[in-house]
């Protein structure tokens, strides 16, 4: 247990560092140094670097805590936070506040999109009280699906908005603000609240009939976990768009480095969550001109699914 501490302690001097080196790197080449008297400097650090690498730790964590909670929950390391058309539902929210509202309330759409997605796909799930997490697995893409097709047919006529449409899709942080940083700011809170669920996390990966026996409430759990992850995700989605495999990639590693216990494992996991999309982002935004950060999640991504497909292929 010392070293699962001092790994954590480790962790978060490495957040420290990270939020430094990843602030004092951009385009501009601004260092931290001589800022005295130069306001341009202090404008690009503290008005446009600084909230930005916040907003990007903060939706990192908060994918991650998510994606814990996901794997948890439903047994399966290839799980993760966009499972229950969560960010389906947010990207329709989204492309509804483009297309009808010039882009105005697009966050608060976005957000409302994933909570709404997430209570529709419990609401069909739910069997006389009980939710069958099988099923909840398939309503969750059935609903992401029918989800999709509308947001399709939002793109096909959405005329000059579709440019926004794809941009929001792809995920970034292009014009994040303090305004975005104090909505991100709810991610801890919630994120935390989940190491209350840790001991029946830890139980319930024995499966739900042991768990039951142990003395956990199964549905309450269920129910308790879908609620925080989903304002968690919703939040990430409504500040950054869609982001993938930060919530996949980052519990599995973390996993192989500390092990299952959720005590440690979704701490570390929000830490090295935010570290990762945080330099993602600093690679996207310093990369000429500036592409997608969902660009670069996914291209490191989408070989680490594999791989990990292959690897449960084979035992």
């Amino acid at each position: 247990m010392q070293k699962r501490g001092l790994f954590l302690v480790l962790l978060f001097l490495a957040v420290v560092a990270s939020v430094l080196v990843c602030t004092a790197i951009g385009p501009a080449g601004t260092p931290f140094l001589g800022l005295a008297g130069d306001e341009t400097s202090s404008i690009i650090l503290f008005s446009v670097r600084l909230p930005r690498v916040i907003a990007a730790l903060l939706v990192g964590a908060g994918l991650a805590a998510a994606g814990v909670v996901m794997q948890g929950l439903f047994r399966n390391s290839m799980a993760d936070p966009y499972l229950l058309g969560t960010s389906s539902g947010g990207a329709l929210g989204a492309a509804i506040a483009i297309v009808f509202l010039a882009g105005a309330f697009h966050w608060v759409l976005a957000f409302a999109g994933c909570i709404a997605a997430t209570f529709l796909v419990y609401g069909i799930s739910r069997k006389g009280g009980r939710i069958p997490v099988e099923q909840l697995l398939l309503t969750g893409i059935a609903v992401s699906m029918f989800l999709s097709a509308i947001l399709s047919f939002l793109m096909y006529t959405a005329g000059k908005s579709l440019h926004q449409i794809f941009l929001w899709l792809m995920g970034g942080f292009w014009s994040t603000s303090w305004n975005d940083v104090w909505i991100g700011l709810l991610i801890v809170p919630a994120s935390l609240s989940l190491l209350l669920f840790s001991r029946e996390l830890n139980i319930f990966a024995f499966g739900e009939e042991d768990a039951f026996h142990l003395g956990v409430d199964i549905e309450f759990l269920k129910k308790a976990l879908l609620l925080v992850s989903s304002f968690i995700t919703g939040l990430a989605v409504a500040i950054a768009g869609s982001i993938g495999f930060i919530g996949l990639i980052t519990p599995h590693l973390m996993r192989l480095v500390i092990g299952p216990d959720h005590r440690v494992l979704l701490p570390a996991s929000m830490m090295a969550g935010g570290i990762l999309l945080l330099f993602s982002d600093t690679l996207a935004r310093t990369a000429g001109n500036e592409i997608p950060v969902g660009v670069v999640t996914a291209f490191f991504g989408a070989p680490f699914f594999i791989l990990l497909l292959k690897r449960r292929y084979r035992q």
